[in-house]
């Protein structure tokens, strides 16, 4: 069954081929990569000595999970001195950030095709005694090679949405004689489970995990480490208040098709504020374009993060000029072309918008702005956080709204009832802080595996 999963994902990779290439001339995307991807070459862990103690992997996917791993891999490399911490991230966005925000690694690379010669090179050139995978990437390949090699796997923060269930259902559904057993054997194969949610965990042993490895143990996302002030922020709070450009709306992980149904949101709420400005900060790099286009059809002047004269991270930003940049007047949105920069501008925030959930892309995280005491606004899609955006709403810390207008309308009520906005903002605060604790549970977990648990 591993050879015919191989063969599939190799077909697959050729069928792709031509859109990889596309994507690679037009967004500098797989190319600078690709050796890495195939576990040809690995400048940073050359650095490394050639006898050293087993080194401890983590794996981020994007920007997301490198986010939310940021303080277990510190911990990690606090309680694990003498061995390396190797990060692996799959994007480029992802390991940017992480290069730039995980100093205290000894190692960034890309994570390995799922290809047994790929998987193979990797871990001989990693040499990992353990591998903490954030959320869930589950590769069969990558998998059997690190039982192969006694390396333990430990999933942290892992997740499987209401979504992504069904799909699996669906194909056990229609391939069970085959899938199911194989995918019971892929899954027998981790050292630990350590699911967001009880819902998570109910659905990963329904899949066919090991009922004994699987616990829940919360979500990495409410330990996140909240960003300073930023060059960005610090101008940005100064330049409002200045001009009074105030309020400030902050719609950030916007997706694909989202951006003008955020610019309509926006749009009713500067019916009753005029001065209002609104940073639009797109998910992804690819959309930033996508983004300016929509702004200039809806007729209205915008700044781009990346032509203003401040510093920001991974060289961001055009090289100073002296005095800091004003914001014209009859400029309504900023465009946050740039990464890493998002969560700091959540601070200085009136309103905010969260993406990914007017169209149905699942949603995206709600604690960033929740975290700074700002009331999280939403649509009716949050699929792949479900529980979290519930339980805000329940406690009248999040608002679910079902249309780009009922969003404006949301902001309008908010701004005129200060003392609700403050109350709201309160809660939603008090529930991030009142759920952290999953570092913990995984630096335990993890301490465990390495002293010579064999799952639970």
């Amino acid at each position: 069954m591993y050879f015919l999963y191989s063969a599939l994902t190799a077909l697959a990779a050729i069928l792709l081929l031509p859109y990889w290439v596309w994507q690679g001339l037009r967004h500098g995307k797989y190319f600078s990569n690709l050796g890495e991807r195939l576990g040809l070459a690995y400048a940073a862990l050359e650095k490394l000595p050639a006898q050293r103690a087993g080194a401890i992997w983590v794996h981020a996917v994007s920007v997301g999970e490198a986010l939310a791993g940021l303080g277990l891999a510190r911990r990690l490399k606090e309680q694990n001195p003498g061995r390396p911490l190797i990060v692996s991230t799959t994007t480029l966005t992802g390991q940017a950030l992480a290069r730039e925000r995980m100093p205290f690694a000894d190692a960034v690379i890309y994570f390995p095709l799922d290809w047994g010669f790929a998987v193979r090179r990797a871990f001989r050139a990693v040499q990992p005694e353990i591998v903490v995978i954030l959320e869930t990437e589950l590769w069969p390949n990558f998998l059997r090679e690190a039982a192969q090699r006694s390396v333990p796997v430990v999933v942290v923060s892992g997740r499987l949405s209401p979504r992504s269930f069904a799909r699996y259902r669906r194909w056990l559904g229609a391939l069970g004689l085959f899938l199911r057993p194989f995918l019971a054997r892929v899954l027998a194969l981790p050292a630990a489970f350590l699911m967001q949610t009880e819902d998570d965990a109910a659905r990963m042993r329904a899949l066919g995990a090991p009922a004994g490895r699987v616990c829940v143990s919360g979500n990495l996302k409410y330990d996140q480490e909240l960003p300073g002030d930023s060059a960005l922020s610090a101008w940005l709070e100064k330049e409002v208040n200045a001009r009074g450009r105030r309020p400030l709306v902050v719609a950030g992980s916007v997706v694909a098709n989202e951006e003008p149904l955020t610019l309509i949101a926006f749009g009713t709420a500067q019916g009753e504020h005029q001065r209002a400005l609104l940073v639009l900060a797109p998910r992804k790099p690819e959309r930033f374009e996508a983004a300016a286009e929509f702004i200039r059809e809806a007729h209205w002047k915008f700044l781009r993060r990346s032509q203003l004269a401040i510093p920001g991270p991974f060289g961001q930003g055009l090289p100073s000029s002296g005095a800091p940049p004003a914001i014209p007047d009859d400029v309504t949105v900023l465009l946050l072309d740039s990464i890493g920069e998002l969560a700091s501008l959540y601070r200085v925030a009136d309103v905010v918008f969260v993406g990914g959930s007017l169209v149905p892309a699942g949603g995206h995280n709600i604690l960033e702005p929740a975290a700074f005491g700002k009331i999280p606004v939403f649509g009716p899609h949050t699929e792949n956080f479900a529980e979290m955006t519930a339980r805000f709403v329940e406690a009248d810390a999040a608002i679910r709204v079902e249309s780009p207008e009922d969003a404006g309308v949301a902001w309008i009520d908010l701004l005129k009832n200060p003392a609700r906005m403050q109350e709201m903002g309160a809660r939603a605060k008090r529930l991030v802080e009142e759920s952290r604790g999953a570092t913990a549970r995984a630096l335990a977990e993890v301490a465990r595996v390495l002293g010579g648990g064999k799952g639970k």
